[in-house]
């Protein structure tokens, strides 16, 4: 199940970007280690006990691509490149212009994790 949230990186990334919605998971910023609890929903900037230190928000790759079109009008798509490869393309406000991930990969959630990552970079040169 851990694969259907986004990794380490990319919470912290979403976090920096202004991300703060509920999510059942959390990466403790101590050690970077995963948490699910699915009963509770935990935000960006939860203390941890006695620590001083914040937990971030482990959102699900859904929840990321969703915050990113909402919030920024980032989209996605991936394609299958051929029988065996993958390629995604991230793209601004449906406009023609289109960031295609460097390179091919073997599965299409390498590809999904792939576009998280150029959204998240795409984002960040906007907010410059």
């Amino acid at each position: 199940m851990e694969n259907e949230f986004v990794n380490y990186n990319q919470a912290l990334a979403l976090k920096e970007l202004g991300f703060d919605e509920p999510c059942f998971s959390i990466y403790y910023s101590k050690d970077k280690s995963f948490s699910w609890h699915h009963h509770k929903n935990h935000t960006n900037d939860e203390p941890v006990l006695d620590t001083g230190e914040f937990n971030i928000s482990a959102p699900l790759k859904q929840q990321a691509f969703r915050w990113f079109r909402e919030k920024h009008n980032l989209l996605f798509y991936i394609y299958q490149q051929s029988n065996d490869t993958y390629r995604g393309v991230a793209q601004i406000d449906n406009k023609s212009q289109l960031n295609h991930v460097s390179e091919d990969f073997k599965t299409y959630e390498e590809a999904e994790g792939a576009c998280l990552d150029k959204l998240i970079e795409i984002c960040k040169k906007e907010l410059r």
